[in-house]
């Protein structure tokens, strides 16, 4: 009788591999194609306040649409940017919404009371997330032209300076 040796951790590793990309029910779960230079996905909701924000109402302004949560630290840091772009860039015709992923608005509203936020904060859900791509990782940053499409896509701990460039151009842009 002849024995067959075992394979190596390398050949082994080589086998699994090569079965999962093989596999088509794992390959059936593709992401989204990207949203960049595509026309926003549209959305009306009522914000935090209760105010009915409606994304196509946002025509012919730039939008700076922002995925974030209160646990997290990079989107912490964005905040007062935010709060001072919307107050110096607003009337040049910047919108900033704010799409919260927490799972209950009580931190966002605590969070509400400790910074003036001047712009409104919506409570996202599962709809939202999926029509952007999936919003996986925060914070997500979705720059959207006038037109309404979107120009330009920051995800996580971003360069505010590269990114206010950037509004910038759109803002000048008519």
């Amino acid at each position: 009788m002849r024995l067959i040796p075992a394979p190596t951790a390398r050949a082994a590793a080589r086998l699994l591999v090569s079965l999962l990309f093989a596999s088509p029910a794992l390959c059936a779960a593709t992401p989204p194609a990207s949203l960049l230079y595509k026309r926003a996905p549209e959305f009306a909701q009522d914000d935090i306040r209760g105010h009915r924000v409606d994304l196509a109402s946002f025509r012919g302004r730039v939008v700076l649409l922002t995925f974030w949560a209160t646990w997290c630290a990079p989107c912490q840091v964005e905040i007062p940017h935010f709060i001072r772009w919307q107050s110096e860039l607003g009337p040049r015709g910047l919108s900033i919404v704010a799409v919260s992923m927490d799972d209950d608005e009580a931190p966002v509203l605590a969070l509400m009371r400790t910074h003036p936020f001047n712009y409104p904060v919506l409570m996202g859900n599962e709809q939202i997330g999926h029509i952007y791509g999936g919003v996986l990782g925060l914070p997500i940053t979705f720059l959207i032209d006038r037109q309404g499409r979107i120009a330009a896509i920051f995800k996580g701990e971003s360069n505010l300076n590269i990114m206010k460039s950037r509004l910038g151009k759109l803002l000048a842009a008519h």
